[in-house]
């Protein structure tokens, strides 16, 4: 093949401009994202039940529909929540790779079967079924800057004109409302009530009844009469459509004309439909929505959609009203990718600066240079088949690819240079030459770096969407390369390069002085080799006391999943004490703002109150800070930002606060840390099951290993539980029924039918007004009409009882459990503090399980899976060598190279205090394929010396002698090209630490510690090869020898 590319060096461009074209026109389709998407899909399914306890909701609503999910296809576990708020959320996530959609539909399926055993009111809210990722991806905020539009008004326009707008957007999983639209609002006056007989039943009663849908049909419609020439439809105002229209409804009238209408007895307005939540942007009220992705969505795509479509939709909003994005998680996605695609360059320029030195000459430098882009380029084009996007991992790929890309152009040039200088061939015969020396060992070089990556392709779960990122870029990049080096490298070579002296080396200023040290280096290099060689025995003792030292570091190495990052936000949760009213809550708010107002380096700040990740109500709330862009910051972090949130909101604040980090990967949790759920399978009952947190919150304060460990959810708090006198209430003539709808309709709320506004169907809600509600008192003297018209107070049949009850409830896999949140110690990694957890937990009562779930699930699953991979990578690469070589010795030798190479990298690693996570188990595995490739350079060369009769000392020391100068300018090459990614600063710079370290650590030690070792190898190993061989034929000389070199 490369002779034919040789011939005809046209064609072998017309290839390398065919692979440039694709590439070109790949880029601008591939998505951009942070990560690929790797989270298991997850459909979540929510209930609203208006003034319901989490009791009543969990026995009522979510029982019966785990019951029915427990069922569903591919279903990796569920979990649910219900809180105070009258809501249910219930998430049944799925394994990897199942389709989203599909499962979507299988769970609506499986709603149905149950729907119409769920309470009415449940039925009439409607159940949601979504399916979107459980972080939000943006915020919106909407306000009014000179205060013509309340936060009602906000809420309606953003829920009628925006939200639906923004549904439609392709990305968009989920718009969560922050506000409420406008509902008919109808405060009722108890005691006027009692004044004219009335209960809370009449006026529902009242209001269907009036409030109703006519269809009146026509006059003179088929069949007719002969004769009727005309046909006129009826209009009826059957429902009513103004305040004032409700206030008119009669409720009691006489014969002499007097009459009661709703408006003697209640307050009517156009108020909200829910008062659940409420908004500040930066100080000011204000109303806003978050927007959560679709799984398998792209985060920059749809954020810029979202952007797009509001500029669009602000040219038809009313004068004094201003929408903003106070809170955009997708900015950091693309200065990450734009900090990678410099170091890429950064890599580049390096590596062809290394190859400059060593080369010394524009022309030689020239063809790498050349080849390296169009090897990447390449790369894109087959990324945009396999439908990746070009995210951190793909990208990172491609730096740590750039190194062995020019690894094989290097091979050819300096190959074709010496054969030029020591033989005096003109270029193209030094290339055909070259050609037919270094084949083998290109092709060799290729599968073993493809080889060792294919094992990291069959992870599962999350952890295999990562490799398969990096396998792929990687693989496919090495692979465009070798084309080339066979194609269009000796193309060049003929075309390119000039004939040289055999003297060309003696140059003189800055090279001859480089050239000189390097002479005086290989000579001391090869009497060092030539000693010990010799010495193999003492060496092979060596060997294994570092390998002994590699076992015992590569345990003590703490492990985690993905590096804790600084994406230019971070989150505030605030709790106070259950029962607290969004007033005491507004105070905490009102001193976060304070702080945060003080900050320099803090940019927007949005608060939701009344909601949390944890659950909502009145006493939580949930700040979402951005800081400045990087370059405004002055050093500061979000990590230290939120340390000082949290130091300055610590004292004498009623409630606990916790500023929270983002996770590293938004679709895996809402923040970082670990997070598990604590199950009661004893089934010992809700008071147990707080105990037993209570304890392992306590066990866990005392231990090092784990820090700011905290319940992640509503504490249980104080709650009047009325016991009604049924046989009382009998006896009185009061059925239970109207004392229950009594208690609903005024305390709660009851939402009575729909009427039209302004185009838009909207809910008729009743409830008592506020100055009836504030106090016990207040509920007992509400009166239920009896079977004689006589008019009861609930005094009389109801009995208050204050006690302590759940505001939070939640069940994991069916099963009562508590969701426990917490982060390792400094200096601890997170795989130490799940264990720890583990280990916590053993020390409970029996009957409790730990459950994992999110991010903390995936990061077991890696940790299970890295060893297998190593083992199987190392494996997959010394069968390769072995067929390709035709022989299970030379392998051998070349294996044994490895563990010196994973010895620097977790040097390398322990001295920056980084942990194993997935990126450094990626470097691990890029070091297996690299040593052993500097590896094959001089074993491969030394068994053709030793092929041609050179004794195997002889042909180790030639071999290591001859091969010093391109091994240590490949692995130069490789090894600045990843400084770059140790040396990075500002977004995304955790991450490249831990991927640059371990492989910068691992290429120094494989570099330098395999060109004195190798050689070593190949004589021990072909010694006892042959001493075994002699054996053999001495004992049966008649049978081949065994692993003979064809």
């Amino acid at each position: 093949m490369p002779q034919f590319f040789i011939n005809r060096p046209v064609f072998a461009w017309v290839i390398a401009l065919f692979i440039v074209l694709f590439g070109v026109i790949a880029i601008p389709q591939l998505p951009i994202a942070r990560y690929p998407s790797v989270a298991p899909p997850s459909v979540t399914l929510y209930a609203t039940y208006p003034g319901a306890t989490p009791k009543t909701l969990n026995d009522s609503v979510v029982s019966l529909v785990e019951r029915e999910l427990s069922g569903v296809k591919n279903l990796l576990y569920f979990e649910s929540s219900v809180d105070t708020s009258g809501t249910a959320q219930i998430t049944a996530t799925f394994k990897p790779g199942t389709d989203p959609e599909l499962a979507q539909v299988d769970v609506q399926n499986r709603i149905k079967a149950v729907e119409p055993r769920l309470p009415q009111v449940v039925r009439q809210s409607g159940l949601q079924v979504e399916s979107a990722a459980s972080g939000f991806l943006l915020m919106i905020g909407m306000t009014s800057p000179d205060g013509q539009f309340d936060e009602v008004l906000l809420g309606d326009y953003l829920a009628r004109n925006i939200v639906p707008e923004l549904r439609r957007i392709e990305g968009v999983g989920r718009v969560q409302l922050f506000g409420a639209e406008q509902a008919l609002r109808i405060w009722v006056d108890p005691n006027k009530l009692t004044a004219f007989g009335l209960t809370m039943t009449d006026l529902s009663q009242a209001i269907e009844a009036q409030n109703a849908q006519i269809a009146p049909g026509r006059v003179g419609d088929e069949p007719a009469l002969p004769g009727q020439r005309l046909t006129v439809p009826l209009t009826v105002e059957g429902q009513l459509e103004t305040p004032e229209q409700f206030a008119a409804v009669v409720l009691r009238a006489t014969a002499d004309g007097s009459r009661v209408t709703i408006g003697d007895v209640a307050r009517v307005e156009l108020g909200a439909q829910s008062y659940g939540f409420s908004n500040r942007e930066n100080g000011v009220s204000a109303t806003s929505a978050a927007i959560q992705l679709s799984p398998g969505a792209n985060a920059v795509r749809t954020a810029q959609a979202v952007r797009d479509r509001l500029a669009e939709l602000a040219s038809s909003m009313p004068a004094g009203m201003n929408y903003s994005v106070p809170f955009d998680t997708a900015p950091f996605v693309k200065v990450s990718i734009e900090k990678v695609i410099y170091t890429l360059l950064e890599a580049m320029v390096l590596v062809f600066l290394v190859m400059f030195l060593f080369l010394q000459n524009m022309r030689y430098t020239l063809i790498p240079a050349i080849v390296a882009p169009i090897a990447l380029l390449g790369t894109f084009a087959v990324m945009l088949l396999a439908g990746f996007s070009i995210n951190s991992l793909t990208m990172f790929g491609m730096v740590l690819a750039i190194g062995i890309i020019v690894d094989d152009a290097i091979v050819v040039v300096e190959n074709v240079e010496r054969l030029m200088a020591t033989r005096g061939l003109s270029p193209r015969e030094a290339t055909l030459q070259a050609m037919k020396e270094i084949t083998g060992a290109v092709i060799g070089i290729t599968l073993v770096l493809t080889a060792v990556f294919i094992p990291m392709a069959f992870a599962s779960g999350s952890v295999g969407v990562i490799y398969q990122q990096f396998t792929l870029s990687m693989a496919v990049s090495i692979l465009f390369s070798a084309f080339l080096a066979l194609t269009l490298t000796p193309a060049l070579c003929a075309t390119l390069l000039r004939p040289v002296s055999a003297d060309h080396q003696q140059k003189r200023g800055f090279f001859g002085a480089f050239n000189r040290g390097f002479e005086r280096l290989t000579e001391r290099y090869t009497g060092r080799v030539t000693r010990l060689v010799g010495r193999s025995g003492r060496m092979m003792v060596v060997f294994v006391l570092l390998c002994g030292v590699l076992v015992i570091a590569g345990q003590q190495l703490p492990s985690s999943f993905l590096p804790e990052e600084d994406q230019g936000y971070f989150m505030t949760s605030i709790q106070l004490p259950t029962g607290a009213t969004s007033e005491r809550t507004l105070d905490v708010v009102k001193r976060f703002e304070a702080h945060v107002a003080s900050r320099p380096a803090l940019d927007a700040n949005l608060v939701v109150q009344g909601f949390s990740f944890s659950g909502s109500g009145t006493n939580a709330a949930m700040a979402f800070t951005m800081l400045k862009d990087w370059k405004q910051r002055n050093g500061a972090t979000a990590a230290e930002e939120a340390a000082l949130a949290q130091a300055a909101m610590a004292e004498n604040v009623e409630g606990t606060v916790m500023s929270l980090m983002p996770p590293a990967i938004d679709e895996l949790g809402t923040s970082s840390g670990f997070t598990l759920f604590l199950q009661d399978r004893g089934n010992r009952g809700e008071a147990e099951l707080l105990k037993a947190q209570a304890q392992l919150l306590e066990l866990a304060g005392q231990s090092k290993i784990v820090s700011d460990v905290y319940p992640d959810g509503l504490p249980p708090g104080e709650s009047i539980r009325l016991n009604i006198n049924r046989p009382k209430a009998e006896a009185m003539g009061l059925s239970f029924t109207a004392v229950s709808s009594t208690l609903s309709a005024a305390m709660g709320s009851l939402y009575v039918n729909d009427f039209p506004n302004a185009g838009r169907m909207q809910q008729v809600i009743l409830q008592a007004d506020a100055p009836a509600r504030m106090q016990l008192d207040d509920l007992l003297d509400l009166r239920v009409r009896n079977a004689n018209g006589g008019m009861v107070p609930l005094r009389e049949v109801v009995t208050p009882v204050w006690s302590e009850s759940p505001q939070q409830m939640m069940r994991f896999q069916g099963f009562p459990a508590v969701r426990i949140s917490g982060g390792a110690a400094a200096g601890v990694s997170s795989g130490a503090a799940m264990a720890e957890m583990e280990r916590l937990v053993t020390e409970l009562p029996q009957g409790y399980a730990v459950a994992w779930t999110g991010q903390s699930l995936q990061e077991r699953q890696s940790a299970a899976q890295a060893p297998m991979l190593m083992a199987l990578s190392a494996l997959v690469v010394f069968l390769v060598l072995a067929a390709l070589y035709e022989s299970w010795s030379i392998p051998l030798s070349v294996m044994l190279v490895v563990p010196l190479g994973l010895l620097g990298a977790v040097a390398a690693v322990m001295l920056r205090g980084l942990p194993n996570d997935v990126f450094f188990k990626v470097g691990m595995i890029t070091i297996i394929g690299l040593s052993a490739k500097n590896a094959i350079l001089i074993v491969e060369f030394a068994r053709q010396l030793h092929a041609e009769g050179r004794s195997l000392v002889d042909a180790a020391v030639t071999a290591a002698r001859l091969r010093l100068r391109p091994i240590l300018m490949t692995s130069l090459a490789f090894t600045l090209g990843v400084v770059p990614l140790m040396l990075a600063s500002g977004a995304s710079a955790e991450t490249q630490h831990a991927i640059g370290t371990g492989v910068f650590g691992g290429m120094l030690s494989g570099t330098l510690l395999a060109v004195f070792f190798v050689p070593s190898f190949f004589v021990l190993v072909m010694g006892l090869q042959e001493r075994f061989q002699g054996w053999r034929a001495r004992r049966a000389p008649g049978l081949p020898p065994l692993g003979e070199e064809k």
